[in-house]
Order: structure tokens, then C-alpha cells, then sequence
């Protein structure tokens, strides 16, 4: 559910300190700010270094569609970067953030000029298309209270780190049938 990151962490953590080497600069965000808006025009690629962000789409209705939540090493904005095109969703600080924030030419010449970096970035949207494909297969073809137990599982403290809404829209449910499933799962013994 929390992405993580760890290599291309290490990587960019080499060239701390950021406001020195040229290539990024750190940037710190508290909870609830926007980092990204959708469909707006993207001139930064971001790391974050610490913390914890969603990203999410603002559909018509005014509903929020949870697309992931990112952690430590994750990258966005680096999708419009190499379509040139805006933003396709928001992304928002949920804790404490930092990142790194590397503009669009210095992101290009790193892409071009560093073989290692070049493959960490084309190795996190590999993982970022894996992941989404067995999400969603999985959501769709478990119940509720599997996939929460599921969450549990690789996040213990989750109820604790996002808000139930969250977590409803992230399954693409309502927050009732979350508490209804919360419930079950409570009167069963199977969380606490």
C-alpha cells in the first residue's frame, strides 16, 4: 500500500548536500499540503526522502480516486516529464514530507548522462505498472475484509497512519461498508 523505494534513496541520498550539487534541491511540506495539482503544467520530478504523500485523481463528482500512497525513495511527476504533458493527479503531503525536487533539465541530463540512474528510474515504473496490475486484480477479486486483512498485514499501524476515508477510497469503497468490514473483522478476532 506505502511505496517504497530504497535504491533510488541511496542513489539520490549521494548527493546530499542537495542545495550544493546542482541536480536537486530539498523541499519540506506539512501534512495536507499540495505538491502536485492535476492538470497542471509539471516542471519538477520529486523524490521523497521522508514522509508519506497520496496521489489521487479529483473526479467530477468531487470524489477522490486513491490511484497510491508513496513513501520513502518514491518518484512522481516523472510520468508528465517524459509525456510533456500535465498532471494527471494530485499529489498531497499526508505527513511530514520531504523531498528531493530535480527540474525537468536536470532530470534529462541525469537520465542521459547516468546509466545507473537511468535504469533506477525505468526500474520504479516497471514496479509502478506491476504493483497497479496486482492491486487491482486483487481488490477486485477478494473481499473486503481480504484485502483489509491484507493491508494490515504489510502496514500495522495503517489505521493509525491514514484516515478511514482514505483507505475506503484507496479500496473503492465507502467509508461505511469500511466500518461495517472493520467491524466484522473485530467481532472475528482477526484484528484488534
Amino acid at each position: 500500500m506505502i511505496r517504497v523505494n530504497q535504491e533510488l534513496l541511496k542513489f539520490m541520498s549521494g548527493f546530499e548536500p542537495p542545495e550544493t550539487n546542482g541536480f536537486a534541491s530539498q523541499h519540506k511540506f506539512k501534512p495536507k499540503k499540495i505538491i502536485l495539482e492535476q492538470a497542471a503544467r509539471i516542471e519538477f520530478v520529486f523524490i521523497i526522502k521522508s514522509g508519506i504523500a497520496k496521489c489521487y485523481r479529483l473526479e467530477e463528482n468531487g470524489s477522490q480516486f486513491i490511484q497510491e500512497f508513496f513513501g520513502e525513495g518514491e518518484i512522481f511527476g516523472e510520468i508528465e516529464m517524459f509525456n510533456n504533458d500535465e498532471s494527471f493527479s494530485y499529489i498531497e503531503a499526508l505527513t511530514d514530507l520531504i523531498v528531493y525536487q530535480i527540474s525537468r533539465k536536470n532530470f534529462n541530463k541525469l537520465l542521459e548522462e547516468n546509466p545507473k540512474f537511468n535504469r533506477l528510474i525505468l526500474n520504479a515504473l516497471a514496479a509502478k505498472i506491476k504493483y497497479k496490475a496486482i492491486r487491482h486484480s486483487f481488490h477486485q477479486l477478494n473481499p473486503i475484509e481480504t484485502n483489509l486483512l491484507r493491508l494490515k498485514e504489510q502496514f500495522p499501524d495503517l489505521l493509525k497512519m491514514i484516515s478511514k476515508a482514505d483507505i475506503a477510497n484507496y479500496l473503492g469503497i465507502t467509508e461505511r461498508s469500511l466500518n461495517r468490514s472493520l467491524k466484522l473483522l473485530k467481532e472475528r478476532k482477526l484484528i484488534g
